[in-house]
């Protein structure tokens, strides 16, 4: 896995083998943990897609993992390369989208995340939030049905 990542230089190879090799790997998580610190573009989004894989498709990892996670994405927020941030911003949006507690962390995440100030974490921030964050219903219209 190691010698896959070095050798990515594409964002689609780095997500597809992402997807569907490492994914099924009993060593993902360690990965995930591993290269979300290395400094190579494609390496660090191999973490982060990796970990945006996992959520959707680790159905036997309980929420602590992906809690845990929250803190390589905070960390990584601000990555100003465009493909790392995506897969940062990938990543949160799976998790806050695996179930309700996983969204309420998510979202505190993605809160603490727009506080860094800077401009990838703001934009990893407000993308998040707004698929995460519950849509405000717009408040009941009389229409014509009003005497």
């Amino acid at each position: 896995m190691d010698a896959w990542v070095k050798g990515f230089v594409a964002w689609d190879v780095c997500d597809q083998t992402c997807l569907n090799a490492f994914v099924k790997s009993p060593l993902a998580w360690t990965k995930v943990n591993t290269w979300a610190t290395r400094k190579d573009e494609f390496v660090r989004r191999a973490a982060f897609a990796l970990l945006a894989t996992l959520a959707v498709h680790d159905k036997k990892a309980g929420d602590v993992p992906f809690i845990e996670a929250l803190a390589l994405i905070e960390g990584a927020a601000y990555d100003d390369r465009n493909f790392v941030k995506k897969a940062v911003n990938w990543a949160l949006r799976n998790i806050g989208k695996r179930n309700k507690a996983l969204r309420a962390h998510a979202i505190a995440s993605a809160q603490g995340i727009r506080r860094q100030g800077n401009k990838p974490a703001r934009w990893i921030a407000a993308d998040a939030l707004r698929e995460l964050k519950p849509k405000a219903k717009p408040p009941p219209s009389a229409g014509h049905w009003a005497a």
